[in-house]
């Protein structure tokens, strides 16, 4: 769990050294939490990162004024130096920026959740990922301390003794775009195109689906739609043994 952790913090921190903005394409997210906190979490389909330069694949965006590495990443590897023990990345023409991008996904494919990461051209990774666990801590996908202008899409945080709040900022176009590139964000909020599912038999103290929480064999199911026209992200509480 914890080198996963370290491989999505750093390809989020690699992405948010040159300014980008790393969104969900089409998508279809699945989140289960049970009473007794063991949960599982999918995502499969899409991730978009938008303006994939050169500096952001190196981590670098040149010297400032007093000679040091502007956007150097301190204390933090990023995904490139996993990346470039099995590619040569001198080549900064269009197929080394394609090269870099393939072996990105053949990082990420060998960590664990990562059932498939496959890069399919135009900045665009197609992404099948799952996980489970024990909710003993906040859970966040994906997520990186120092990228500071990249929310996670998915984020389950312990509340108190007995409560779990779930809630999917990256799934709603209401973030502020204007932390991204220019033009970024408009063509991010466009691409916005999937469902994200929760269920549990745990109880529910709140959620803003408007249809509420419809009755299954494995408990209740509260399913958004996601399109460009969302503007709430996706949010419930549960009640959960403590």
């Amino acid at each position: 769990m914890d080198r996963l952790y370290r491989t999505l913090g750093a390809l989020m921190g690699l992405l948010a050294l040159s300014a980008c903005l790393v969104t969900p394409g089409r998508f279809e997210s699945t989140l289960d939490i049970r009473a007794d906190r063991s949960f599982a979490f999918t995502y499969k389909g899409e991730i978009l990162a938008s303006d994939m330069g050169k500096n952001a694949l190196t981590g670098g965006t040149g010297d400032s004024e007093d000679g040091s590495q502007e956007g150097e990443a301190e204390n933090s590897p990023t995904l490139m130096q996993i990346a470039a023990q099995e590619e040569d990345f001198s080549d900064s023409s269009t197929a080394g920026d394609e090269a870099q991008m393939k072996a990105i996904a053949t990082a990420l494919s060998k960590e664990k959740g990562f059932r498939s990461a496959r890069y399919v051209g135009n900045h665009k990774f197609e992404i099948d990922y799952a996980i489970n666990g024990t909710l003993t801590h906040a859970f966040l996908f994906p997520f990186n301390i120092d990228a500071q202008i990249v929310l996670p899409f998915v984020a389950v945080e312990m509340r108190g003794a007995d409560r779990v709040r779930v809630k999917a900022p990256g799934f709603a176009n209401s973030f502020d775009k204007s932390q991204g590139p220019a033009g970024a964000g408009d063509e991010a909020a466009k691409a916005l195109n999937g469902t994200f599912t929760l269920t549990t038999d745990a109880e529910i103290i709140s959620q803003n689906q408007e249809e509420g929480a419809q009755t299954t064999p494995q408990g209740r199911r509260i399913a958004w739609t996601i399109t460009p026209l969302t503007s709430d992200a996706p949010a419930a509480t549960l009640r959960v043994k403590p």
